[in-house]
């Protein structure tokens, strides 16, 4: 006769890893601990983004939202790496459990707050990925800054990791759009190479764009004044177009 052990047994190789991922004793507060540790960057960036207001009087960036990895997203991503979807292997592998996303208007706004982020004496920088200079091979441009943060709880400091990526709005709008037409189901096998070629060089022409407005908003604070307070006649230079594009 089955013992009720054994029927619990059973249950739990049938139950869905993110199920039991979830399940699972400490999970909960392993989950707060990177909640604290997004509240604490969070906060950071926007006691900066009021002090630099101040002093560059604009905004440095325009918006920034947080989120926490699902156990589903969790255990997907740990599939995908081959990896067993457990606390200890995810603690190890996975630096975006907790991640920021910060919308600037500009890319020299982006630099400028990940230099202010590195100067942040109670956190350590461990990596920082510039999509930006390099973009991947989709296209996709971001700056990603993957950060250790301290948090203190009742029973001590602990340390988790936070990661904290920078895009201009362009940039945001590219990966929007890109994210929902690649994942598509319908889209035929055919078509797949001419979209990734479409979205890629949309992606070069959003470039262009955002370059472009930031040497406008720079030709628009240099005063463009010239001597004697005469506005100064030189153009703001035009990027080139991206190869294969028609004027």
């Amino acid at each position: 006769m089955e013992t009720e052990q054994n029927r619990k047994s059973d249950c739990a190789e049938e139950m869905p890893d993110h199920v039991r991922l979830r399940e699972t004793e400490g999970y909960g507060k392993l989950m707060m601990e990177y909640q604290c540790a997004l509240d604490e960057v969070q906060t950071k960036m926007e006691v900066l983004n009021k002090e630099l207001s101040m002093r560059t009087n604009r905004n440095p960036f325009e918006s920034i939202k947080s989120r926490i990895k699902t156990p589903e997203s969790i255990c997907g991503k740990m599939h995908r790496k081959g990896m067993p979807c457990t606390l200890e292997s995810i603690e190890k592998s996975l630096t975006d459990i907790a991640g920021i996303r910060v919308i600037c208007s500009f890319i020299d706004d982006i630099y400028m707050l990940v230099e202010c982020l590195e100067k942040q004496d109670d956190l350590e920088v461990v990596e920082v990925k510039d999509y930006i200079q390099t973009p991947k091979p989709s296209g996709y441009r971001s700056l990603h800054v993957i950060v250790r943060v301290p948090i203190f709880l009742s029973d001590g400091k602990h340390y988790r990791i936070v990661e904290v990526q920078f895009r201009t709005i362009a940039m945001d709008f590219w990966a929007s759009l890109e994210h929902k037409l690649r994942y598509k189901q319908d889209i035929a096998v055919e078509d797949a190479q001419t979209i990734a070629d479409d979205l890629r060089f949309n992606a070069e022409l959003i470039n262009q764009v955002d370059r472009r407005m930031q040497q406008i908003r720079e030709h628009i604070d240099s005063g463009a004044n010239g001597p004697n307070g005469q506005k100064s006649q030189a153009p703001v230079k035009r990027p080139a177009a991206p190869q294969g594009s028609t004027s």
